[in-house]
């Protein structure tokens, strides 16, 4: 296992890019199913500001800011366990290889966000966005999260 310095730099970088691309893919799957590039994200907020937060459709600082720093402190939180419990399989910089640990550890978020998680703190996007929305949008938490472990093993 690499030293935890590493280990975190790695992981805030996985970590962003996993959120910038989930959150992009929340953005748009919203539009098309809410009619709002805001209210997935938004929905997130309810883990402060209970389920009303699932119902804001507009861009605001209580919701909208709020529901994307926690969204991606978590995407950063499992970007640092993937690339700490993947390392040695990471290094090896194959990409076959980090696509299928990324989508392990992108599968074991999901089942902990809504297997293993009471409600309040569960992601709150699926408040709004269908099952198949939701699989576009862990695809690409999961494309992140392989996408920033290539780059950062890059020759």
């Amino acid at each position: 296992m690499p030293a935890l310095p590493a280990t975190l730099r790695h992981g805030a970088l996985s970590g962003s890019l996993a959120s910038l691309l989930s959150a992009a893919a929340l953005a748009l799957c919203g539009r098309r199913e809410t009619g709002s590039v805001f209210a997935a994200v938004n929905a997130v907020s309810h883990w402060l500001w209970g389920d009303q937060a699932a119902r804001r459709d507009d861009a605001t600082f209580r919701h909208t800011l709020v529901g994307y720093v926690i969204h991606h402190c978590s995407a950063m939180f499992w970007g640092v366990l993937f690339e700490r419990y993947a390392a040695h399989i990471l290094d090896r910089r194959r990409v076959a290889s980090t696509v299928a640990a990324a989508a392990g550890a992108t599968a074991v978020a999901c089942f902990t966000d809504y297997q293993l998680t009471p409600h309040r703190l569960q992601p709150g996007y699926e408040m709004r966005l269908s099952r198949p929305s939701l699989l576009l949008v862990y695809g690409a938490f999961g494309i992140g999260l392989a996408a920033g472990a290539l780059w950062l093993r890059r020759r």
